[in-house]
């Protein structure tokens, strides 16, 4: 059970946080300040971060989806949080303002902010996530870091990219690699990797479903 001083601690993003509809965007974001004793100066620092500087008086009805997703959003870390609850923040906004809030979302953990986010959007979580679970009807059915993830599930194959362009594969240990390498001796070689899936590959396998 949590205590007055631990839910001030704590910032929640959902479809279902609170606007007033007729509350102006400021005046939203200055009621919210004013319960937690913050100064006005921190309203449009947020405001700014999340692309919102300039729609300070338009009522909250109004705005777009998008718009009311980034509003909500500046509400819950308003107050810089030490635990941040996120559900797909980042849901029907375009690739600048995406990757604005994928920035305020890295400097608030680098700050010391443990973000736990939900989303369907597998790039984003690796992109974002330390540690990444994949939930199939209500179990977590993986868990580890994105990194090791791609190695764990990768195919037991090397890709060997030449510099004319053309593409060889071959099993991935050292017998095989040697002599695919040797074979190729005074050919240009471009690239060499292991063929690691992304994050909805791997979802795909150990799910069996499809992304919804």
């Amino acid at each position: 059970r949590l205590d007055s001083a631990a839910y001030e601690q704590i910032g929640i993003l959902s479809d279902n946080s609170g606007v007033y509809e007729r509350m102006s965007v400021y005046e939203n974001m200055k009621l919210f300040a004013d319960l937690r004793g913050l100064p006005a100066s921190r309203i449009g620092e947020v405001l700014e971060k999340v692309g919102l500087a300039d729609a300070g008086k338009r009522v909250a009805k109004k705005l777009s989806k998008g718009m009311r997703q980034r509003l909500i959003l500046a509400m819950a870390v308003l107050h810089r949080p030490r635990l941040l609850f996120l559900d797909e923040p980042t849901a029907a906004l375009d690739p600048a303002t995406t990757a604005a809030i994928h920035r305020l979302l890295r400097e608030m953990n680098d700050g010391g902010t443990t973000i736990f986010l939900t989303t369907h959007n597998m790039e984003e979580a690796d992109r974002l996530c330390a540690r990444v679970a994949f939930l199939n009807e209500g179990r977590i059915a993986e868990t580890g870091v994105p990194a090791q993830l791609k190695l764990k599930y990768a195919k037991d194959r090397v890709r060997v990219l030449l510099e004319d362009g053309e593409a060889l594969e071959c099993a991935r240990n050292p017998e095989a690699m040697g002599a695919l390498l040797a074979d190729l001796s005074g050919r240009g070689i471009a690239s060499v990797h292991s063929e690691e899936p992304d994050l909805e590959e791997i979802f795909l396998q150990v799910t069996g479903r499809n992304l919804v």
